[in-house]
């Protein structure tokens, strides 16, 4: 699909997609728990039906309700995976499970998979498969399980078993949260030490606040977590999903360049998402940024004195020095807003970016060159030197959800459209973006 975006900024009250980093938990949790739950869930994008459909072809029975978008939330009624054995008592389940290509779905079921003691087939699209698995499948083979990797598949067989698992933390925090959701629900203690650089360490607490939020317990010294074996998860009977900072970084950053501004409604403040980090960034290159909090929430009772609005509008921005180790993520959109600011930006320690769905220093250099924008690689970021405008043109998606939402906010700053092929692949994170940001 090929979309046309319209020069110039762009204003407006804006609403983003839940959390799929918070659903992909959830619905984990819920799905291991013993109780039945409820998932209200502002948004469904591919990544997260990805996990419903993994999640029921391990034995549970989720579905999801008819919403209407951004308008209605969907509504994911999950019960429990069920173990299927033989005659014999042993596990009779051979699963084949359909990814997609989301990482998160595939680094956190294949502990799940050893936990439960069933075989299974991942099924791997588009990069997925290039990407890094070793660190966590080479500690999983020293306690229970095997692998064999044929092309797009991964065969993973044997039953997870307790004891010490040390596990790189600079390479993905994914691994880490796998084993914390799947190792409470085995037989054995465990005690996982996660060695060297901690990177992205605000997706680990917000595992932890998901398992313990379950009833789960653990002993912890800082990145060191005793877990006790035989725990039953018990979710809330009604979960809500918050809404998702990484995909509110892309209006906030329109709003940037915007006179009148841009506001995303319903985020929250308390949250632990690592990506709440676009405030700062965006008040650290001089834009205007506003929050403001309700005393009350309308129909969200839950999280009542805890969503806020927030605006960002154009102010004087200027280049700064940006430490990506712990928002990789943000990195294609925060190079945007560098692009159109005054003097230079570096982006620094974003090396992790080049085992992405795309390898995302490549690939925002390459669009925003194709844009007119001053853009150089380095060996773990990105140099920018800023300009009043760019000048528009053709871009590559590179199937890169990232990527492609970054070529729409680009657009504020040309003098001429901006045309996004490949534009699709949004829906992996932010369905329906095109519409809601007006084309």
């Amino acid at each position: 699909m090929t979309i046309n975006v319209p020069c110039g900024p762009k204003s407006g009250c804006i609403t983003v997609p839940a959390s799929k980093s918070w659903a992909h938990r959830m619905l984990i949790t819920a799905a291991l728990s013993k109780n039945e739950s409820e998932i209200v869930c502002d948004g469904i994008s591919k990544d997260i039906s990805a996990t419903v459909k993994c999640l029921n072809a391990l034995g549970a029975d989720i579905s999801m309700s008819d919403g209407c978008g951004q308008s209605s939330p969907t509504v994911i009624k999950v019960k429990p995976v069920k173990k299927v054995t033989d005659r014999f008592g042993d596990p009779a389940l051979y699963a084949h499970l359909f990814c997609g290509e989301s990482g998160s779905t595939l680094r956190f079921m294949i502990p799940i998979v050893g936990a439960l003691g069933i075989n299974a087939a991942f099924h791997m699209e588009g990069r997925l498969s290039e990407r890094p698995l070793e660190p966590l499948t080479d500690v999983l083979s020293k306690h229970g399980m095997s692998f064999r990797k044929d092309g797009q598949l991964l065969y993973c067989m044997g039953q997870l078993e307790g004891g010490g698992f040390d596990i790189p933390g600079n390479i993905s925090s994914q691994y880490i949260s796998g084993l914390l959701m799947a190792l409470p629900n085995i037989e054995d203690d465990s005690v996982i030490n996660v060695t060297g650089t901690v990177e992205s360490g605000d997706y680990i607490e917000m595992t932890v606040k998901a398992v313990e939020e379950a009833g789960i317990s653990f002993d912890r010294q800082g990145y060191t977590f005793k877990i006790s074996g035989n725990q039953e998860y018990r979710a809330a009977e009604k979960l809500i999903v918050e809404k998702d900072w990484s995909s509110a970084a892309f209006p906030l950053c329109m709003g940037a360049f915007s006179e009148e501004g841009v506001k995303v409604t319903g985020l929250n403040m308390d949250s632990v998402q690592g990506d709440k980090e676009i405030v700062k960034i965006l008040e650290g290159f001089g834009a205007n940024v506003s929050v403001s909090i309700p005393e009350s929430v309308s129909g969200n009772s839950e999280q009542s004195g805890k969503l806020a609005t927030v605006t960002v509008r154009k102010g004087s921005l200027k280049g700064q020095v940006i430490d990506a180790s712990r928002i990789p993520d943000l990195v294609p959109v925060i190079s945007v807003v560098a692009a159109g600011a005054e003097g230079e930006t570096r982006i620094i320690h974003a090396e992790r970016l080049r085992i992405k769905e795309s390898d995302r220093l490549a690939t925002t250099t390459a669009m925003l060159k194709a844009l007119g924008a001053d853009i150089e690689e380095t060996e773990d970021g990105l140099h920018i030197k800023g300009k009043t405008e760019l000048t528009g043109g053709t871009v590559e998606s590179f199937n890169d959800h990232r990527i492609a939402m970054s070529a729409a906010v680009a657009a504020d700053i040309c003098r001429s459209e901006v045309t996004v092929n490949g534009a699709e692949c949004t829906d992996k994170s932010f369905p329906g973006f095109w519409g809601i940001i007006g084309k």
